[in-house]
């Protein structure tokens, strides 16, 4: 007689990026991405020369030594540590040190490692638009968090004084936001005197802030939170960077925390036992993304090429009868549909055609962790479109897809 084993691990429902792509899979028969499909749901960039642009080539191996097959230092290769610091230092005139500098294996790695060793006094603010994976990072990390109000009334930004606003709170509670900037879904930036506002008041006692830089290559100029810090080793200031967006290489899973050297020595001494360290030979791969010459080249091809194609998809979705919310930094455009479409119906007819956009209930960080059909998000009726792996020659095919796309199911909601 067969039985039925009881399995032990809770069960973990996939990122909302992932949903759609498991859906787009199970409509079209193919994955996203391979030919002939549209990437518009996902969030990476180009990982070949911006030629047009004058980007630099991309490295295409790496020497790796006997040495390099050893187990990696908990906190990161010092070659790769002291490459980041002499980049941020050059770049926002800032004054850190390796110590300063934590390396994990990708972005996301490190946003969890400082999410899941928060004390338990401490309240997250994040904005109710944001990308869908801080969603599951704050439910697994069994974080306290509150949004911020995004709408299209405050034209989702939200001023620095809402995520820290302790009406209702006691004195002993911390604020915490977690900022994505420049956002992921909407590509609004603060930066100048906005940014350095906010870096005061993650400054000040009871505060801190996980600063998401993932996109700061993509805004003109680049922008830092760092190029604001008075005094890091006594804050509770936290930025996360990464090879995965401006550097081009989301596949060598190279990302970094910048924080006081009390911070970074509490995640190096989770690494000891939780991690183990970061791969040797993706390490040393960054290292040459950072080259200096390379990297000031990079900076500017990457900032030219994706301000151009933010414009021109722009201006041509705004042509369709979309509204575009769109900030200036980024690589997507966030847009609202017309009156009476719905981003669901949207995507069920774009994976007919080889292509998919993230719905906007994706982005929301109000909704249940877990799908619950009784609750309805107010972003139904947005999409976030990623411009980020589009080739420049498939500028006119995207635009007559969702065109077409659009006036059929205009046609259909018309027609009853």
């Amino acid at each position: 007689m067969t039985t039925t084993n009881s399995f032990l691990l809770d069960d973990v429902p996939p990122m909302g990026i992932y949903e759609t792509l498991y859906a787009f899979a199970d409509s079209y028969g193919q994955f996203m991405g391979t030919e002939g499909t549209h990437p518009w749901s996902q969030g990476f960039p180009l990982t070949t020369p911006l030629e047009k642009f004058n980007g630099p080539d991309l490295p295409a191996a790496v020497d790796v030594t006997w040495e390099d097959r050893f187990y990696p230092k908990a906190w990161g290769h010092p070659l790769l540590r002291e490459a980041i610091v002499d980049y941020y230092n050059t770049y926002y005139g800032s004054s850190i040190t390796p110590d300063n500098v934590m390396i994990f294996a990708g972005g996301r790695p490190g946003l969890y490692s400082v999410l899941s060793f928060l004390k338990k006094d401490i309240q997250i603010r994040i904005g109710n638009v944001e990308w869908p994976a801080y969603l599951d990072i704050l439910t697994q990390t069994s974080c306290d968090w509150k949004t911020v109000a995004m709408t299209p009334e405050n034209n989702f930004h939200p001023t620095n004084a809402e995520y820290f606003d302790r009406a209702g709170l006691n004195h002993k509670t911390k604020l915490f936001p977690v900022i994505s900037n420049p956002s992921n879904p909407t590509g609004h930036a603060r930066a100048a005197d906005e940014l350095q506002e906010l870096m005061q008041m993650a400054e000040a006692p009871q505060n801190g802030i996980l600063l998401d830089e993932a996109y700061e290559m993509y805004h003109s100029p680049s922008v830092s939170g760092l190029q604001y810090v008075n005094d890091l080793d006594n804050s509770n200031v936290f930025l996360s960077g990464a090879c995965t967006k401006g550097l081009q290489c989301p596949g060598i899973r190279i990302g970094w925390i910048i924080a006081s050297k009390k911070n970074i020595e509490t995640l190096s001494n989770f690494s000891s036992f939780g991690m183990g360290g970061v791969s040797h030979p993706s390490q040393l791969y960054a290292v040459l993304l950072f080259e200096p010459k390379r990297v000031e080249q990079q900076r500017k091809a990457v900032e030219d090429h994706y301000n151009w194609q933010r414009q021109r998809y722009g201006e041509a979705f705004e042509k369709m009868g979309l509204k575009i919310f769109t900030g200036d930094g980024g690589f997507y455009h966030w847009m609202q549909l017309p009156e009476g479409l719905n981003c669901d119906e949207l995507n069920k007819r774009l994976y007919k055609r080889g292509a998919a956009i993230l719905a906007g209930r994706d982005c929301d960080m109000g909704r249940p962790h877990s799908k619950d059909p009784a609750y309805e998000s107010p972003y139904m009726d947005m999409f976030r479109f990623s411009f980020g792996p589009l080739l420049p020659e498939t500028f006119e095919g995207d635009i007559q897809l969702m065109a077409e796309v659009l006036e059929e199911y205009k046609a259909d909601v018309a027609k009853g």
